[in-house]
């Protein structure tokens, strides 16, 4: 009979084991073929299997089988403390000394020789038993982090104050249903409705400046295919619908009186009231007010395009593609009526579509407003330890939030789809500021100071 190898899975002949098998039967049969005595007469008897085992080395109390021989702890760990021993073991006396438990730290010489005259071996059918110290010390590793991973994760009191805090700023300075947003100038969407042949196959966009109209044989320029859900914005119809507003432009551009992007001053309208809110969002944080002013004003330069992006995707209705802010409804057709170009609407249009797909909670979405807005590698900040470990902090309370209440097989794929999200906004920062540079070129005195300030790469002396 043979028997497979705990660490290889090969069959090797345990003879030591095989032979109490054979004992054990032995004496079984025995026990059958005996006459019959007393119970009392077996009383106090201890049989062959409970009986304690030796060290096969010391005689101490062996607690199983170590390196192919019956040992105890101690001896265990002395031949795996011999074994890596690049010096060699000289016994002082005569090389015969008698090791037992009591002497056993006498000589080591003698000691290993007899863990060898036992059978023990650093390599049990071909597999290195003995581990070096850097694999003892991967070996540590993978099992802490493997602790870690199996461990309920839980919330710091200080991570669960950071983000109390980035919720009641966000709900502060965030209303979803865009009551406070007012006195803005309206938007025209009939224009080029005579030319394009293109029809709404979603919902029609509608605002609270313009009633609604009774519905009319011509065909609504505001144009989204059904397909857009997919996060595509390159249909032959939007290309179309953009180089004929682009040429209504070009025939406008220095005609005085006239108003070239008519969505342009609504919008216009719309940012300046998100940069308000951001900025009071950023001044509720306690980690920003403590900056200096210059960095405030440097992390809020660099970060208000992407938390506007962020705050428009918590009413982006991925279904019919558009922003449901409250009483008012906007399609990507509008930023094309405002001048914006599809260099920037691609990019953002995809961004909105990837983000809404993840599901956020409103803890996370407050997060990763947070972590836009401390970004150490923004032009002109000064302190970048500090923000860097505000950025850091906000990074690992994601993660942890994420690990926490998040549940389903895509927990772990969250936190780095959400990063990749962040990361594909600062590419499109810098077009959108020089988008908003040539539209301001081509309609001037539309666009807001505030807007102007926040695209502009001078330093100023307030926020």
């Amino acid at each position: 009979m043979s028997a497979k190898c705990r660490r290889c899975g090969c069959k090797a002949r345990i003879q030591l084991r095989m032979s109490r098998k054979t004992t054990g039967i032995q004496a079984v049969y025995e026990a059958l073929t005996k006459p019959y005595e007393e119970d009392d007469e077996d009383e106090g008897k201890v049989t062959e299997d409970e009986e304690p085992r030796a060290c096969g080395v010391c005689g101490d109390l062996a607690k199983g089988y170590h390196f192919n021989a019956l040992t105890c702890e101690g001896c265990k760990g002395f031949f795996r403390r011999a074994i890596k021993r690049s010096t060699e073991l000289r016994c002082p006396f005569l090389n015969k000394c008698t090791i037992t438990k009591n002497n056993r730290r006498s000589c080591q010489a003698c000691r290993f020789r007899k863990c060898q005259a036992i059978g023990m071996r650093k390599d049990i059918c071909g597999c290195v038993v003995v581990m070096s110290e850097e694999e003892v010390l991967e070996r540590r590793i993978r099992i802490k982090k493997k602790k870690m991973y199996r461990a309920n994760p839980e919330l710091s009191s200080q991570q669960e104050r950071v983000v109390e805090e980035l919720l009641c700023g966000l709900r502060s300075t965030f209303d979803p249903t865009f009551s406070c947003f007012t006195s803005f100038r309206p938007m025209d969407r009939d224009i080029l409705a005579e030319n394009q042949q293109t029809s709404c196959l979603t919902q029609t966009c509608s605002t609270a400046d313009k009633p609604e109209a009774e519905p009319t044989s011509s065909p609504d320029p505001c144009f989204i295919s059904s397909s857009s859900s997919s996060s595509s914005l390159s249909c032959s119809s939007t290309y179309s619908f953009f180089s004929s507003f682009s040429e209504k432009v070009e025939n406008h551009v220095g005609d005085e009186n006239s108003s070239v992007y008519t969505n342009l001053p609504h919008l216009a309208d719309l940012t300046t009231y998100m940069i308000q809110d951001i900025i009071r969002f950023s001044k509720s944080l306690q980690d920003f007010r403590s900056l200096s002013m210059e960095d405030q004003i440097s992390l809020l330069k660099g970060a208000t395009f992407e938390i506007m992006q962020i705050r428009f995707n918590m009413v982006f209705n991925a279904t019919t593609s558009n922003w449901e802010c409250g009483h008012i409804t906007y399609c990507i057709h509008d930023a094309l009526r405002a001048g914006f170009q599809p260099l920037l609407l691609e990019p953002i249009f995809k961004f909105h579509h990837n983000l809404r797909k993840l599901d956020l909670q409103e803890e996370e979405y407050a997060l990763i407003q947070a972590m836009s807005l401390f970004s150490p590698d923004r032009p002109g900040v000064q302190q970048h330890a500090a923000i860097d470990r505000v950025h850091e902090n906000l990074a690992l309370t994601l993660k942890t939030w994420i690990d926490c209440k998040k549940k389903g097989p895509n927990k772990r794929l969250l936190y780095p789809k959400m990063i990749a999200c962040l990361t594909e906004m600062r590419t499109m920062t810098e077009e959108y500021s020089k988008q908003i540079l040539q539209i301001q070129d081509v309609q001037p005195d539309t666009i807001s100071p505030l807007m102007m300030e926040v695209i502009s790469k001078n330093s100023c002396n307030h926020a």
